[in-house]
């Protein structure tokens, strides 16, 4: 059964992932891709609908983002959100004009109607953040929606399957946001039934034909990531996986033992451990710049595997765990400045290693990696875990961890606490950076709706949205150090 899919138009709005997130916990694959994707690439997906983002800019900058007009005329379901939905306007003949002000906070949705907006209240609490109004929607649109300052707050096309909404439905600061979206998944006619088992199913039967009768070799860190696509490539091609362990001298407290241990004689991999602390740490002495750090500790493991693979013998492909997010980071929408950061498992390989590729969960997101890892019964608590590349690492290249403290996470005895989240310097509270100033990222990782980002963690999958400014801090302004909630850290 062919797998049903959203795709997602990014326009550069910081809650871009959090769309694709709030899709899949709805039971439906979303992918995102950059706004200038043409029709003809559109079609050739067969996506079951299309979303349009939101973004910082307004429609009448120079340079503004635009999608191929094209998109309208798919036959899907598209919808437009804050940004996507003026977009929608100014491109099929509306009127959209600069406000006075930005609007950028809390406000109250009154539906009329409207497809998508089925369920509501009848007043509603939304988050809006934008700078345009619509005055007058394109022909053929009726306004469905209305808040105390814009009259045009919600537009549809019914016969045309196109929507629009100004707030934005993936934030929890709007209350009813995830019956918004199911509506629309609704009027895609999707099924819903993207979950872990079916993903697993689809690898395996991936890996299994693209391998053929070859052999694979697994970059293997001890993680989450990198053991998930371990056993989903062991369960499709069994012993013709061969694990790589490199340890760099920049993990917990007794890792490298633990991981020899549950990998070769509870999981029964075939493996082969080099012991490259000294390389790692003599190469990283004196490097602080988080940027160059990932580059020096890419190249390096890059260097150890080539020297291994005379051990390993031949092999075909190379498997790693490369996530969604790294790809997504380590492209740009808008340009070489856009890119967030790099990572040393994303943009290809040197040409004297000669494989091939297989990265089982590049479409995955980092709590979807562990649903998947809860389904595979041999992943034991390696899959509550993230492992430590050392990139991670604030200051200048420490050595292991001593005493049972982990010095990059703050865990106590090797056990990691939950994920950090990161606040970057000139966005809004609780976001990730994304490093040109413009496009903050919500973390991807932890709490459903009405999960907290203040440091702590509640226990549920999903995506916690913004948390509100707390005292003294504003929408957009640096925090400072004495605002930080506690397990918060800049990100520079």
């Amino acid at each position: 059964m062919e797998r049903e899919t959203v795709l997602i138009l990014d326009f550069g709005s910081q809650y871009t992932q959090l769309i694709a997130r709030r899709l899949r916990e709805l039971a439906v694959y979303s992918e995102i891709l950059p706004p200038g994707t043409k029709r003809k690439a559109l079609a050739a997906r067969k996506p079951k609908g299309i979303l349009l983002s939101g973004g910082p800019d307004s429609v009448h900058d120079r340079g503004a983002p635009r999608c191929d007009p094209g998109v309208f005329d798919l036959g899907v379901p598209v919808l437009g959100v804050c940004y996507g939905m003026q977009l929608m306007s100014h491109l099929l003949g509306g009127e959209v004009r600069r406000a006075d002000r930005r609007e950028y906070g809390p406000a109250l949705f009154e539906p009329k109607g409207g497809l998508l907006l089925r369920g509501l209240s009848p007043s509603t609490r939304v988050w809006m953040s934008h700078g345009d109004s619509i005055v007058r929607p394109p022909d053929g649109f009726s306004v469905v929606g209305s808040s105390g300052s814009n009259a045009v707050a919600a537009i549809e096309a019914r016969d045309r399957r196109l929507f629009g909404i100004l707030f934005h439905p993936e934030v929890v600061h709007t209350a009813e946001g995830t019956t918004v979206l199911g509506n629309f998944l609704d009027a895609c006619g999707c099924r819903r039934d993207w979950n872990a088992l079916s993903f697993i199913e689809d690898a395996v039967g991936h890996i299994r034909e693209t391998v053929g009768s070859g052999r694979v070799i697994c970059a293997l860190s001890g993680g989450v990531d990198s053991s998930v696509a371990a056993l989903l490539v062991h369960k499709a091609i069994g012993d013709r996986l061969t694990c790589v362990f490199v340890d760099n001298g920049l993990l917990r407290k007794d890792e490298a033992a633990q991981i020899r241990k549950r990998f070769t004689e509870r999981m029964r991999l075939k493996m082969l451990f080099v012991d490259a602390r000294k390389r790692f740490l003599a190469r990283l002495k004196g490097v602080a710049d988080p940027e160059r750090k990932r580059k020096v500790i890419g190249r390096e493991f890059i260097e150890v595997f080539k020297a291994s693979m005379n051990k390993v013998g031949k092999a075909d492909f190379l498997a790693q765990g490369t996530l969604y997010p790294d790809v997504i980071e380590s492209t740009s929408v808008r340009g070489p400045s856009a890119v967030i950061k790099s990572h040393h498992n994303v943009g290809g390989l040197p040409k004297s290693l000669k494989f091939k590729l297989i990265e089982p969960l590049r479409e995955l997101f980092k709590d979807e990696v562990r649903k998947v890892g809860k389904e595979l019964p041999a992943l034991p608590r390696a899959g509550s875990r993230g492992a430590l590349p050392g990139a991670r690492l604030e200051g200048p290249a420490r050595p292991a961890a001593r005493g049972g403290r982990d010095l990059d996470r703050g865990s106590e005895g090797g056990r990691p606490l939950p994920e950090d989240v990161a606040v970057l310097r000139g966005a809004p509270a609780g976001a990730v950076g994304r490093g040109d100033g413009r496009r903050p990222h919500v973390p991807v990782h932890g709490g459903a709706p009405g999960g907290r980002v203040d440091g702590r963690h509640d226990g549920r999958l999903g995506t916690p949205a913004l948390r509100p400014p707390g005292p003294g801090e504003q929408p957009h302004r640096e925090r400072g150090p004495r605002h930080q909630p506690r397990g918060v850290r800049h990100l520079q």
